[in-house]
């Protein structure tokens, strides 16, 4: 009997201690001493910041007739020189396509023609990079993307979401509501598991964890559901960026804005970014897609935090490509200050319990969807 209750608890210690990352930790403070804010890191669990691969020639000059007066049907990037864009060109297909070269855009008998969706979808993904590296710089600051930060040498990025099919809510046998069921995004928790479609799709939610008081009624909006779902959201991006909550709050009161740090004012820019790009880029592109390129309802495949991040702080470390790429910054973009400059201004301001949902002065870029 004995050696049963042994057996028994050492299982259940094993199985208690299954969810917890074991090994040595790396602590970084980063506010104020006694306030809780530290970075904690697995130092064995540390993702690698990925190889940038090298420009397929060296950059050439901006002179000569443009791409719009050399080639038909140039809809994107037809005010840069016909050599730089044929250096997009490689590029591109060195990000995205490297095994399948150019024809998994182009036909070779008729580069003009938009024949293959998937000339299509690049024209679209060409006008989101040179959105999110101009309308959207207040989270991509001077750093940028490139194709290169979400595929990675794949025609499809290794981290991507669609909807999943509801249960019938007149469902007794597996109906869990939406919940209860383990999953990665959500660490494995009890949370909701739709965070993607609730918060990052075309009709995104607010997040929200708690009210302005303590008795019932008073913020509809913010009730227990909606806190779960909130904190879902919150689980997938520590997760897609490889750190703690205290990365953006303050521990004392995660809603306050005068309380957090200067990440938080990016990572909220981030999140209506990602709306942007799935809202305004991908969904109308539903009928261009293939069926083996979009999920079980039928909508494609979306972006998330995941998907440029994989793992750090910093897509790539923090390395920028656009020195070598800058034809996908529009000339006339004007960027947002630097982090260190610009979000401290935003949220060093008093106020930290207010109904405010944002960054103090904060509004999203006009023309995007999260402005509406």
């Amino acid at each position: 009997m004995n050696r049963h209750l042994v057996t028994a608890a050492g299982l259940t210690l094993v199985v208690t201690l299954g969810g917890c990352e074991l090994g040595p930790k790396k602590i970084e403070q980063t506010g104020y001493r006694g306030a809780a804010l530290a970075q904690i890191t697995d130092v064995s669990n540390i993702k690698e910041a990925g190889v940038i691969p090298p420009a397929p020639y060296p950059l050439p000059p901006d002179g000569g007739p443009t791409a719009a007066q050399t080639y038909q049907n140039v809809q994107v990037l037809g005010g840069v020189s016909a050599e730089r864009f044929n250096h997009a060109m490689a590029a591109i297909t060195q990000w995205v396509s490297p095994e399948q070269g150019c024809n998994y855009c182009h036909n070779p008998e008729n580069m003009a023609s938009d024949e293959k969706y998937t000339k299509v979808v690049a024209r679209n993904m060409l006008r989101m990079t040179l959105a999110v590296n101009s309308t959207w710089s207040t989270h991509t600051k001077a750093t940028g993307v490139t194709c290169y930060t979400c595929h990675r040498g794949n025609p499809v990025p290794a981290y991507v979401w669609a909807r999943t099919p509801a249960t019938p809510a007149m469902a007794v046998r597996g109906q869990k509501r939406g919940q209860n069921t383990p999953d990665p995004n959500v660490g494995y928790a009890s949370l909701p598991t739709s965070v993607f479609e609730d918060y990052l799709g075309g009709n995104a939610k607010s997040v929200r964890v708690a009210s302005n008081s303590a008795y019932p009624g008073w913020n509809p909006g913010v009730g227990t559901k909606t806190a779960e779902g909130s904190y879902g959201i919150m689980m997938h991006v520590s997760k897609a960026l490889g750190v703690n909550c205290t990365y953006c709050h303050n521990s004392q009161s995660f809603r306050s804005w005068s309380l957090s740090r200067a990440q938080r004012a990016t990572a909220w820019y981030g999140i209506r970014m990602v709306r942007d790009i799935n809202h305004g880029y991908i969904d109308p592109l539903t009928a261009v897609f293939p069926a083996n390129r979009k999920g079980q309802v039928g909508d494609p495949y979306k972006a998330n935090c995941l998907t440029c991040h994989q793992g750090l702080a910093k897509p790539l470390g923090g390395r920028s490509m656009i020195a070598d790429y800058p034809y996908l910054r529009p000339a006339s973009a004007t960027l947002a200050p630097a982090e260190d400059a610009a979000t401290p201004a935003a949220i060093e301001q008093p106020g930290a319990m207010t109904d405010n949902p944002a960054p103090p002065n904060a509004e999203p870029p006009s023309g995007s969807p999260a402005a509406k």
